[in-house]
């Protein structure tokens, strides 16, 4: 058994278990792989707290977000907000249909193309996700903030490196 200089962590044992179950593994990547998930579910469930105090949830949040980024008139086409998302046509009508029936959202013909609709933050979409990013922002401090300044530079930078490493094309 590995010696630890820290508490055990969630991960610490599932890969005690692999190594007395098959001692013949190395488990280096399962350990990062590992506390990196554990990491993303762990701040999701953080954000989620905070979204929901808007009566929103992460997805949710992410629409208004991305409508608010794209600047006045704060409209985009499905299609672009699916793909800077990065979730199916599906998912994102869902999205669209919760954020109208609230209204967020609205839908409006395409100036450019008379066969598809717009997607446009209404006035009240707007003071939500303004009111909803900086509770977001000050969220994000508060987890962070047991980091020195340092720290978090230092994972920022190896997230940058690793994100690299996952963005790039196949080779």
């Amino acid at each position: 058994m590995k010696a630890i200089a820290r508490p055990a962590d969630a991960v610490d044992r599932i890969l005690e278990q692999w190594r007395r179950e098959r001692p013949d593994l190395e488990l280096a990547p399962m350990a990062t792989i590992g506390r990196l998930n554990r990491c993303a579910a762990l701040l999701q469930r953080r954000l989620d707290e905070t979204f929901a105090e808007f009566g929103l949830n992460g997805g949710e949040f992410d629409v208004l977000a991305t409508l608010r980024r794209a600047g006045t008139p704060h409209c985009l086409a499905p299609t672009e907000l699916f793909c800077s998302l990065m979730v199916s046509s599906g998912t994102m009508t869902h999205r669209l249909q919760r954020l109208e029936a609230a209204g967020w959202v609205e839908r409006e013909p395409n100036p450019k193309d008379a066969r598809s609709l717009l997607v446009r933050l209404t006035p009240a979409g707007l003071a939500l996700i303004d009111r909803a990013v900086s509770a977001h922002l000050d969220n994000e401090r508060r987890i962070l903030a047991p980091l020195k300044a340092a720290e978090q530079a230092a994972v920022d930078k190896q997230l940058i490196a690793l994100l690299a490493l996952l963005e790039a094309p196949p080779i």
